[in-house]
């Protein structure tokens, strides 16, 4: 499926000055990550909203981190979401380092795709925590062959920690792949709202 995308000339990749291996990282380095992210969530929310606003139709989106502020936020990621080619060698370091054999997608996101996601996801979990107190952050470091290992995650939810980049990131997979929609991002804020611990 392709996407038209209009580059919004405002927006500046997000940059994270760490491998974002998270299992090959220290305690140190993860706790360091940790930290950065934190720090980064305000200025990233703004590099997002510079980017929304420069689109046409999405000029006075507001991140005023309501439920209703993902609906649009999701209509305009929907129309945002690009892919690359993978190199035949990124192809090979997929299919060497999976312990079975898989079909590895021909196609990946752009790194302007994954920082937005990442942005997105920041945003998301300002929604959540702004609108339920009861949430907080988390960073499992305990054994590394959970999924999140290392990575700043929101607990007090039933069905477990919510890593809210992940989830964004898999989000653009499915509106890249046509599998999902724009009003997602919206539903999975519902989702996981109706899940958190009493």
């Amino acid at each position: 499926m392709e996407h038209r995308v209009v580059v919004a000339s405002e927006y500046k990749v997000i940059q994270p000055p760490f491998t974002l291996k998270f299992r090959e990282m220290s305690k140190k380095e993860l706790k360091e990550y940790l930290r950065w992210f934190l720090e980064i969530i305000p200025d990233r929310i703004q590099e997002l909203t510079n980017g929304v606003r420069s689109s046409a139709g999405f000029e006075s989106w507001s991140p005023d981190f309501t439920p209703v502020s993902l609906d649009s936020l999701g209509a305009w990621f929907g129309t945002q979401v690009e892919t690359r080619p993978r190199s035949p060698e990124e192809l090979d370091v997929i299919r060497s380092e999976s312990p079975y054999e898989i079909e590895v997608p021909e196609r990946d996101l752009t790194n302007r795709t994954f920082s937005l996601a990442m942005n997105i996801g920041m945003y998301l979990s300002q929604v959540l925590l702004r609108n339920h107190p009861s949430l907080k952050w988390n960073q499992p470091l305990g054994s590394k062959r959970f999924a999140d290992y290392g990575q700043p995650v929101l607990i007090e939810f039933s069905y477990g920690p919510l890593n809210c980049v992940h989830i964004v990131v898999t989000l653009a997979y499915g509106i890249a792949s046509g599998r999902q929609t724009e009003k997602r991002l919206r539903e999975l804020y519902d989702i996981w709202a109706k899940a958190i611990k009493d």
